[in-house]
C-alpha cells in the first residue's frame, strides 16, 4: 500500500526546500554533481545516488510511510519536461516531485 499525502503540496514543497539548504547542501560533495537527493520530509532522513528508485527503496525500507521529496544535486529540479533545445534548457521549468510507491 503506497503512502498518503500528509501534508498539502505548499507544506510538501516548503519542508523538502527547508531541509536540503539545512541538512543536505552543506553536506554535498563534488562527485554528488547530478545525482538525485530522496528526503522523506517528516523524519529528516535522505539518501544521495544516482539511481532515484534506488534511493527512494532505501528510504522505504527505514519507513513504509515515508513522505519522500525528491530533486537533483546542482539543479532546482528532478527532471525536465518536454523538448528544448541544449541552450534553452538552462532555467526552464522543470518538476520536483512527490514519491508515492
Amino acid at each position: 500500500m503506497k503512502p498518503q499525502p500528509q501534508h498539502s503540496k505548499e507544506e510538501f514543497a516548503w519542508r523538502g526546500d527547508e531541509i536540503y539548504e539545512r541538512d543536505v547542501r552543506p553536506r554535498i560533495e563534488a562527485g554528488d554533481e547530478g545525482k538525485f537527493v530522496v528526503i522523506d520530509i517528516d523524519i529528516g532522513a535522505y539518501v544521495i545516488d544516482e539511481d532515484e528508485l534506488a534511493a527512494s527503496d532505501r528510504l522505504f525500507a527505514r519507513n513504509s510511510d515515508a513522505q519522500l521529496w525528491v530533486t537533483r544535486v546542482g539543479s532546482r529540479y528532478a527532471r525536465r519536461f518536454g523538448l528544448h533545445s541544449r541552450s534553452m534548457a538552462i532555467g526552464m521549468t522543470a518538476a520536483k516531485h512527490v514519491v508515492c510507491r
